[in-house]
């Protein structure tokens, strides 16, 4: 299944990540660990999460895995907000550097990604995982792959 082609390929990135928001579709991995898109603009997008028990690791926090896939949808989503008709991308590189520990009480939770810098073939890009307080759970800066899709 890939949600974009079903949502529209000849639709630009922004168009594309526009239906999502309109209809909240969302690739698989986002219904099970229940990540939204809540914002899209031209560069910039916001995910929101609630971290609960389900996400839960051995140690009794939310497991790390769950700030990465959050940062990498904002990441990757940003780059996509400037994807022309005919073009995709793919990460290369995520970097997450994890800030404080959640746990089920951390509450609301919002990945803020924006492009960095953006080529032909490459885009930089940087996310932030914050919560409603404004506290930092997590930060990434990721490396993207531009093509043809």
């Amino acid at each position: 299944m890939n949600l974009l082609h079903e949502i529209g390929p000849q639709l630009s990135g922004l168009e594309q990540l526009q239906v999502m928001l309109e209809t909240d579709r969302r690739p698989g991995i986002g219904d099970t660990l229940d990540i939204r898109l809540v914002e899209a603009g031209d560069g910039q997008v916001v995910f929101e999460a609630v971290p609960d028990l389900h996400l839960y690791n051995p140690i009794g926090s939310v497991h790390g895995g769950f700030a990465a896939t959050m940062l990498d949808f904002a990441c990757g989503y940003a780059v996509l907000s400037k994807m022309v008709p005919g073009k995709t991308f793919s990460t290369l590189e995520l970097k997450v550097s994890y800030h404080r520990p959640m746990t089920k009480d951390t509450g609301l939770v919002r990945a803020e990604g924006k492009i960095v810098s953006m080529g032909r073939r490459a885009a930089f890009s940087e996310a932030r995982l914050v919560g409603e307080d404004g506290r930092l759970y997590a930060s990434a800066t990721s490396s993207l792959l531009v093509m043809d899709s």
